[in-house]
């Protein structure tokens, strides 16, 4: 199901990224297509931004004293990040990661420091604004020990880009009793393609949250995130949103692996095509007892589309305790049908519904990226019906 992208048409040498002390100084088109991925270029309670524009840094600020942020090739030249820097993932892998080692533009470095409770989000923005650019980042965040941490991840290309590549690689380190919930909104575009590869670990007691939307068009996307919760009472939970209008290509998983006791895991995901394809794989493997494994992927398809559900449970011990459940099909008609008995037409019963099934309050989101959210929702409504 693997889908292989042609890297050569893209360029990935040539966009360097002016340097923007405010964010603000961005054009109105640029600064809304931020702000669709979550991304507030006021940068009002935010605990620091940082920016990666085409092939380089842009913008980058902490507002907390408790998070430091920098470029990675900056992290690199400060720090020893052997133990962290293509540990998770590697090289080899495959063709992307393979480029993404070759072509290192940037990145981010996030340490957010030992005890330290960051209660303000800090947002990050990896953005394509030239044609045909090839872009490739290494991010790496370390959450020590007893800290926590919100993370906006905001991607996107600019309203004129009609063709870009993104290769990100994202390693996280989720310290003993840390907690990082990660949050990452797609914003890209029709003729865009997208190969992130992600992986993390989570050491005793630590929390590893990651939220996913992506309701916007994209020519081919794939990614398989993979977290490991190393340590006793680790936990890791999923929780993805997507939407695939006609053209997209997403072939969009997690990966949960448990090898410490008294570990929990759980992935929940909503997929709705109109159009597109959407592959959807999830796998937990619990190699440790007691471990306890959940496993969640609806999907509905409004008209035409594909949805391919793939849940894997794997246990190699006894005494693991995995669940799953997966359904794909259409909206009821009598759910269609009752609330038109309430006065609403079936447009508007479909939108209810539709918006019932894409509901984030799981996410534990802040309130004002909940409405930026909303917002795309309402606006991915246009093309669904």
């Amino acid at each position: 199901m693997a889908r292989e992208v042609d890297l050569s048409q893209y360029s990935f040498a040539g966009a360097d990224a002016p340097a923007l002390t405010d964010l603000r100084t961005l054009d109105s088109a640029d600064k809304r297509r931020l702000l669709m991925a979550g991304v507030d270029v006021e940068e009002s309670h935010r605990s620091g931004s940082f920016l990666h524009m085409d092939h380089g840094n842009a913008h980058c600020r902490s507002n907390h004293p408790g998070v430091e942020i920098l470029d990675i090739k900056d992290a690199l030249k400060k720090y020893d990040l052997s133990d962290y820097y293509w540990k998770l993932i590697d090289k080899d892998k495959d063709a992307y990661t393979k480029a993404a080692a070759e072509n290192l533009h940037g990145g981010y470095f996030v340490r957010v420091k030992a005890g330290a409770k960051i209660e303000e989000p800090l947002q990050s923005c990896l953005f394509i604004k030239g044609e045909k650019v090839g872009q490739s980042v290494h991010n790496i965040v370390i959450v020590e020990e007893g800290a926590e941490l919100h993370m906006i991840t905001g991607c996107a290309v600019s309203r004129e880009t009609q063709h870009g590549a993104h290769l990100g690689i994202s390693e996280f380190y989720v310290k003993k009793d840390a907690k990082l919930t990660f949050t990452m909104i797609h914003n890209w575009g029709e003729s865009v393609d997208v190969r992130p590869r992600s992986a993390g670990w989570v050491e005793e007691g630590g929390v590893y949250q990651n939220n996913y939307v992506l309701m916007k068009p994209v020519k081919d996307l794939q990614m398989y995130p993979t977290i490991t919760l190393a340590g006793r009472g680790a936990r890791a939970r999923f929780n993805s949103v997507i939407v695939a209008p006609k053209g997209s290509y997403i072939n969009s998983g997690s990966r949960v692996i448990m090898d410490a006791p008294d570990t929990r895991a759980e992935i929940i995901a909503r997929t709705i095509t109109t159009g597109g394809v959407i592959i959807a794989p999830g796998h937990i493997q619990a190699n440790a007892v007691p471990a306890r494994g959940h496993l969640e992927c609806k999907g509905l398809i409004l008209g035409k589309g594909v949805i391919h559900a793939i849940p894997e449970l794997e246990g190699t011990l006894e005494g693991v305790e995995l669940s799953h459940e997966a359904a794909v099909g259409k909206i009821a008609q009598e759910e269609i049908e009752y609330l038109m008995a309430r006065g609403l037409d079936e447009e508007q019963a479909t939108s209810t519904i539709v918006r019932g099934f894409l509901n984030v309050d799981i996410m534990g989101l802040p309130q004002a990226l909940k409405d930026v959210i909303e917002e795309t929702i309402a606006e991915s409504e246009k093309d669904m019906f």
